[in-house]
């Protein structure tokens, strides 16, 4: 069985459109190194900010 780690203790990072620092996510394991938003309302705003 694997050791629970804190939630304290995740990685974080800074949300590309609003700034705000967001935790390491389950769902995010196999591309951690990709995500650039902290949701999906600011990855589609950023898209339409561009566009």
């Amino acid at each position: 069985m694997a050791k629970m780690q804190k939630k304290a203790d995740l990685p974080e990072k800074i949300c590309e459109h609003c700034g705000r620092p967001f935790k390491w996510r389950k769902k995010w394991a196999r591309d951690w190194h990709q995500v650039k938003y902290c949701s999906k309302a600011c990855r589609s705003a950023h898209k339409k900010r561009d566009g």
